[in-house]
């Protein structure tokens, strides 16, 4: 066996058993087929199209096959809440950067911050003109430069956002790229929409007070962003509810990971009560943010496990065997 064939071998690991048996010398050999000569590893493409593939069908064969719609649903709203965000927070940059408190800032910016901003501000425009993979590897740059701001910062001596307001808009940004291949035209035109409004909004708010957004009060914004994507989330999954469709409530579910995260700051405060330190620190917001992916990840995967359960006892025969409409190489 080559060590082609083989590490492909391993990959199907990602399907459950039965589909392994049934299939698997099916999808390896579409593989090795469309591989060129001289490949010695997968491609990054095939690997996530596998893993893709192995996580459909392990869901379908949990009776959780809607997940992957509901996660669809929840990229869009995890897409449109960055792309507001954004814009707040490109406003706080320019309002900021002009204040006269005496703070280093980024040119005439609050902070190296404003860079990120511009490129959601872009992924929102680029979903309304392009391809969704262009839309995705916008998104992707967004997060690299999200990430790149706190070793940029740490090693130039620029100022950055708070990790506060990095953390949720980047765990907002990995669920966006999630967002479906096809959507009608109004959903595409709803970011680039709403980020100006939102920066208009907070313009005129932070104006008034006219303090740097990252001290103060700041962070009022993205807990009642969180309150209000929640309650989105849940109107959504109501509506689709009486429609006998469970899209909305999965998305709801995947939701409360941003949502919590959206809350950190304030969180973060409580739990620096309960442990006794003075302060929010960065140690003990590590802690609240992992709590709280830790939590919100245990109630999907409870979820899953319930329906898992229900369509088991309520079958009088459980098959391992995969369907035959499902495609070889990507389980749909």
């Amino acid at each position: 066996m080559r060590d082609l064939e083989r590490r492909y071998r391993r990959l199907l690991h990602a399907y459950p058993v039965g589909y392994r048996r049934a299939r698997g010398t099916e999808i390896v050999g579409t593989y090795l087929d469309l591989t060129g000569k001289g490949r010695r590893w997968p491609s990054p493409a095939d690997t996530a199209d596998v893993l893709a593939g192995g996580t459909r069908e392990r869901l379908r064969a949990a009776g959780a096959a809607d997940l992957i719609p509901g996660v669809r649903l929840a990229a869009v709203f995890a897409f449109t809440t960055a792309t507001a965000l954004a814009g707040i927070w490109t406003a706080a940059e320019h309002i900021a950067g002009q204040a006269s408190w005496g703070v280093p800032t980024f040119g005439p910016f609050a902070t190296t911050g404003i860079v990120v901003w511009t490129a959601w501000l872009l992924a929102a425009i680029v979903h309304c003109f392009a391809p969704l993979r262009w839309t995705r590897m916008t998104i992707g740059l967004a997060l690299l430069l999200s990430a790149a701001a706190l070793p940029v910062g740490a090693l130039a001596g620029l100022p950055r956002p708070p990790l506060f307001v990095l953390v949720p808009q980047a765990v907002l940004g990995l669920l966006a790229l999630a967002l479906p291949r096809e959507s009608v035209r109004w959903q595409q035109l709803v970011p680039p929409v709403v980020a100006p409004l939102a920066a208009f909004i907070a313009a005129n708010g932070m104006a008034k007070r006219g303090t740097p957004y990252r001290y103060g009060d700041w962070g009022a914004f993205l807990p009642q962003t969180g309150v209000a994507l929640l309650l989105v989330a849940m109107l959504a999954a109501a509506v689709l509810a009486l429609r006998h469709d469970t899209r909305g409530l999965w998305a709801l579910l995947t939701l409360l990971t941003p949502i919590g995260l959206l809350g950190l700051y304030p969180l973060s405060e409580i739990t620096a009560d309960l442990v006794g330190a003075s302060y929010p620190n960065f140690h003990v917001a590590t802690g609240t943010a992992a709590a709280v992916i830790i939590f919100t990840a245990v109630t999907l995967i409870a979820a899953v496990a319930a329906r898992h359960g229900a369509r088991s006892g309520g079958s009088a025969t459980v098959t391992t065997q995969p369907t035959t409409a499902s495609c070889p190489t990507c389980g749909r």
